[in-house]
């Protein structure tokens, strides 16, 4: 499994709990993160390749993972309260995922329901 997370700030505490409580299900997992996010998620403990933190051109560099089908899920918690420069990235990435028939989970619920359906390797 090859997966992508992201999270907003005030979602990141959000993101590294869940794959906490997942750490078994995604243990195989190649996970890439923004840089921001994927901090947090290393200081749980967690391993991840971190990439720019969103702002910054990280959401950009999954979506281009994505467009050359390196990515197999993508989980990004985003906080629906607030506005992000970033936006434009944001639309581009979740467009590309449609595009390239990705799966695609902004919360933790979504998150969990396509964890459940992916294989174990």
């Amino acid at each position: 499994m090859r997966l992508a997370v992201i999270a907003h700030d005030g979602k990141k505490a959000e993101m590294v709990g869940f794959l906490l409580q997942n750490k078994e299900r995604i243990a195989k997992a190649d996970i890439v993160a923004t840089g921001t996010t994927g901090s947090h998620a290393e200081k749980a403990g967690l391993k991840v390749k971190k990439l720019l933190s969103g702002p910054m051109g990280g959401d950009a560099q999954i979506a281009t993972l994505v467009a050359e089908g390196k990515m197999d899920l993508i989980f990004f918690f985003r906080d629906p309260q607030g506005k992000h420069p970033h936006e434009p990235d944001i639309q581009m990435l979740m467009r590309l995922c449609d595009v390239h028939n990705i799966p695609f989970a902004t919360n933790p619920a979504g998150a969990q329901l396509l964890l459940n359906g992916w294989p174990i390797e």
